[in-house]
């Protein structure tokens, strides 16, 4: 695939940049004007305000100074039934990305003063720095950190075929039932390696059914049974597992998930007793996937592929540039080793990486010199 955009950018890139092509001069200033810097060095500019249309149902309560909201507080927005919930991991290794995700997810909802924001982040991190990257980044963002103890999965991991894979905070959605606040009944999970093009309130308000625990785009056409070694397959109590269901696999990077029907049904043990036995027998390779799918998959709802275009970092060795899979876009993962960041800082980007672009928010020394 050629990998220089030029006047060989094709009609779809077009469209899915067409809405930065009319921010308003006021919009523009503001997104450069201001920068913070985070643990990593890095510095990041002031994100633009974004506000709810008039329809907007009204959120109450109130974020404190840094935009961050008190769990503790009756009238707490986190409580509210007209509010979106997003979770994602907070880390320096993938902050640049964390960063583009929350714009673009603010930029494109149709509510984005209702879109509340549940980072989880290691309890071994610099939780006021972290804090402040996203406060002055997007002052008015209404967020909590969360802190997750990494000796509470470190002892459960095994290596993977790729060492990012490995680090407990890949874990932490795995927790979500226990980290955020009990009134918090449905939570849509995102990776940091994304983009969303669409209104995150039509994926928030997936039917999940009368069952079902999570929803995810699922991806029947792939080779279910590579997911685990033939140490799994060739044992008939581990096989059996599958058992009555029709398993596909689905990307955990995006996911809608009941915290109630998770708690009720006590899923964060199920996935520990996988990983527990990975420990003593080798049954899988890829990290926290395959424990999901050993517990979730043939029984989750669907959503539509359009909610996870994935792949886009290519595979976990080489992470070689990959094209958009056929039909619409409402989400662009850069799921696989290849991050857009890394390429584009490398001069030696993806097509598709000018899709990501838009939305990074790093103060680069050209625009501080200026």
């Amino acid at each position: 695939m050629n990998s220089h955009l030029g006047l060989a950018m094709s009609k779809p890139l077009l469209l899915l940049l067409i809405p930065f092509l009319f921010l308003s001069p006021s919009l523009l200033e503001s997104a450069t004007t201001a920068a913070v810097e985070n643990v990593a060095g890095q510095l990041f500019r002031e994100a633009p305000q974004f506000y709810n249309s008039p329809d907007c149902p009204a959120v109450e309560g109130n974020a404190e100074a840094d935009g961050e909201v008190d769990p503790d507080e009756n009238d707490n927005p986190i409580c509210s039934d007209h509010a979106v919930h997003v979770a994602m991991t907070l880390d320096t290794a993938y902050i640049r990305g964390s960063m583009a995700a929350i714009l673009s997810v603010l930029q494109h909802s149709s509510c984005p003063q209702n879109v509340l924001f549940h980072f989880v982040a290691s309890a071994s991190a610099n939780a006021s720095h972290l804090r402040a990257t996203i406060s002055d980044s997007f002052p008015y963002l209404k967020f909590q950190i969360y802190p997750f103890d990494d000796s509470a999965v470190s002892g459960l991991i095994s290596t993977s075929i790729r060492s990012a894979l490995d680090c407990p905070l890949n874990y932490a959605r795995s927790y979500l039932a226990d980290l955020l606040p009990i009134c918090v009944r449905r939570v849509v999970y995102l990776d940091s390696d994304l983009i969303l093009v669409d209104d995150i309130a039509k994926l928030a308000a997936t039917e999940l059914g009368e069952n079902s625990v999570l929803a995810a785009p699922e991806y029947c056409n792939a080779n279910f049974t590579s997911y685990f070694t033939p140490t799994f397959w060739s044992n008939p109590s581990l096989s059996l597992t599958f058992a009555n269901r029709k398993p596909c696999y689905f990307n955990t990077g995006v996911m809608v998930i009941d915290l109630d029907r998770w708690r009720g049904g006590d899923h964060t043990n199920k996935i520990e007793e996988w990983m527990e036995l990975q420990k003593r027998m080798r049954i899988y390779e890829l990290g926290s996937l395959p424990p999901f799918l050993l517990v979730f998959a043939g029984s989750i709802a669907s959503v539509d592929h359009r909610w996870n275009q994935h792949g886009l970092g290519g595979d976990n060795f080489r992470g070689l540039c990959r094209d958009l899979h056929p039909g619409p876009v409402s989400l662009l993962h850069w799921s696989g080793k290849g991050k857009p960041w890394a390429r584009l800082d490398a001069n030696r980007p993806c097509p598709l990486d000018a899709l990501w672009a838009p939305y990074d928010l790093l103060q680069t020394p050209f625009v501080l010199d200026s």
